[in-house]
């Protein structure tokens, strides 16, 4: 056993008195020990029901025969850092998870670990995490909220902040906002649409890392605890047969992970995850290719905030595997690939029907041809912007129009509440990349107050900072090369015609080579927003948004 290290032999007799120290028997010393990642807090409302969700799977595991042991990773919610500085501490979370996790389980010399996440970075984090400790590893999540409910209709987080939009617009009385406040959350989970946090536990079952119904089975459903006691004696199995992550995630797995995003209509946020998650296994890839899958993958689901389904219908209607099951008729998959039930993705999604043919739509009758992002290249994203072409109506598919620009999220917020930004405009929100925020901001806010002040048919939003998978409409995130590092988004004036073409993947500045070429010889770098702490280690080390924003020791 890998944790021999720490208790067998006369060396480590030192160890041993530690861990009698813990209350710990000798024949638990004796049972291969097991980490139980939690990411349990009383702050974010995915994470508060993870107690819960541990407990049963320490179950699982002393059932099978392991000893378990409790370690925690820390969790952002995004919903309340939002709209504020806090939002700068939000993806930086992603690799202090994955290092945190990295030196808990490296240290103690686990022999399998047992991850529970359930929030945005938490899950691509530890399978990050997962892939670098290499040790057989199962997921469970602690599964999405159900949908809130305002005057008869099924609502969500993004629905909320659109009310705050509507109410700036005067089209919504505060008592209007309040009644959606008191009912779009209504149960603890991660939030009801196909935001990230859902986007990526469901990826997770693709990747091969979590049981069926990891991403969607509802957290107040008593079947996610049976869900986490099978986790819990599943990684006992793994251990004997010594299936590791890396036997897993392969690049093949991460291709069909990247076709199931598409079918879904995941979050943007899945393209800068999962790249960093292929860089862990030693792949790294240009995001571009994503057109290609893109373009020969269905989309089958229009989950919030695309459409009016939600998370407990896609469960409903079978799940992830029904929808990987439907994808098969067109053999966009590769079904040999291992997964944690010691079987391959093929086996475990063979009998997974389609239940419901309003949630998952058959490849037959698909929302669209292609998938639900797509990747934008021009002058304007050299290496790409990424846009969630799912969740924007018909006419915005094709804009141009001026560009009202601004250097930070808040100065765009002002005006797009006071009133200052007008049909056809393109809003340029820059400075907000990994390095230049640094953090790389999510802009709910501002595309929530576009959408509630009734211009979400009519203005797009483009920006070097990213978007929460509550955000909808003609929003092109992750512009690479950002404007921190004098991408040509650091050059836009006000006034100039930008071009969005989501079709042809075409994001283009209507301004001449000439005249871009003297801007650049004019643009110099703006002073670091942060020149202390965490933010500033992280702003020095951190990549573009085009390869996922992964950290690299800066050269010398």
């Amino acid at each position: 056993m890998r944790s021999d290290a720490v208790r067998k032999g006369m060396q480590q007799a030192p160890h041993r008195s530690l861990f009698h120290a813990l209350g710990m028997t000798k024949e638990e010393m004796e049972r291969p020990l097991v980490g139980i990642v939690s990411s349990y807090n009383e702050i974010v409302p995915g994470h508060i029901n993870l107690d819960k969700i541990v407990n049963a799977v320490k179950m699982g595991v002393a059932m099978a025969g392991g000893t378990p042991v409790v370690f925690p990773a820390i969790a952002v919610c995004d919903g309340i850092a939002m709209g504020h500085s806090g939002m700068k501490y939000s993806l930086v979370t992603r690799d202090l998870i994955a290092d945190s996790t990295e030196a808990m389980a490296m240290a103690h010399q686990f022999d399998a670990l047992v991850m529970v996440p359930n929030c945005d970075k938490n899950v691509p984090g530890l399978l990050m995490a997962a892939a670098r400790i290499n040790v057989p590893t199962v997921f469970v999540s602690g599964g999405p909220m159900l949908a809130g409910r305002v005057r008869g209709e099924k609502r969500s987080l993004s629905s909320m902040f659109e009310a705050v939009g509507a109410y700036s617009a005067g089209t919504m009385t505060e008592e209007d906002v309040e009644e959606f406040e008191n009912n779009v959350c209504p149960t603890c989970g991660s939030c009801s649409g196909m935001y990230t946090a859902n986007s990526m536990n469901c990826l997770t079952e693709v990747l091969g890392m979590g049981l069926k119904g990891n991403g969607t089975i509802p957290a107040v459903y008593s079947e996610r605890i049976k869900l986490a006691k099978q986790a819990g004696m599943q990684v006992m199995e793994m251990y004997r047969r010594d299936i590791r992550p890396r036997d897993i995630m392969t690049k093949e797995a991460v291709l069909n992970a990247l076709t199931v995003d598409m079918a879904l209509g995941c979050s943007t946020n899945s393209m800068l995850h999962l790249p960093a998650i292929a860089h862990e296994i030693g792949w790294d890839f240009d995001i571009t290719f994503a057109n290609e899958i893109s373009e020969k993958t269905p989309n089958l689901c229009h989950l919030a905030p695309a459409g009016y389904t939600y998370m407990e219908d896609l469960n409903e209607a079978g799940g992830v595997y029904a929808v990987m099951n439907e994808l098969t008729k067109k053999n966009l998959l590769n079904l040999d690939c291992m997964t944690v039930t010691g079987k391959t993705v093929g086996e475990n999604i063979a009998n997974c029907v389609n239940k419901n043919p309003e949630v998952i739509r058959p490849v037959e009758n698909p929302y669209s041809e292609t998938g639900g992002l797509a990747v934008l290249t021009g002058n304007l994203a050299p290496d790409g912007g990424v846009v969630k072409r799912s969740a924007v109506c018909e006419e915005m598919m094709v804009h141009e129009g001026p560009a009202r620009v601004f250097d930070c999220e808040e100065d765009a917020i002002c005006a797009i509440k006071g009133g200052e930004i007008k049909a056809g405009d393109v809003v340029v929100i820059r400075y907000e990349g990994p390095k230049g925020g640094p953090g790389m901001r999510e802009m709910l806010n501002p595309t929530s107050a576009i959408a509630g002040m009734g211009l979400g048919s009519s203005v797009a939003l483009i920006t070097d900072g990213r978007f929460s998978g509550a955000s909808r409409g003609a929003s092109i995130g992750h512009i690479s090369p950002e404007a921190a590092v004098g991408g040509p988004i650091a050059l836009v004036c006000e006034g100039d015609r930008i071009r969005v073409d989501i079709p042809n993947t075409r994001l283009e500045l209507l301004v001449s080579d000439e005249e871009l070429e003297k801007r650049r010889a004019q643009w110099k770098p703006k002073e670091p927003k942060v020149t202390t702490g965490y933010l500033a280690r992280y702003a020095s080390m951190v990549t573009s948004g085009n390869r996922g924003a992964v950290l690299e020791i800066p050269k010398q």
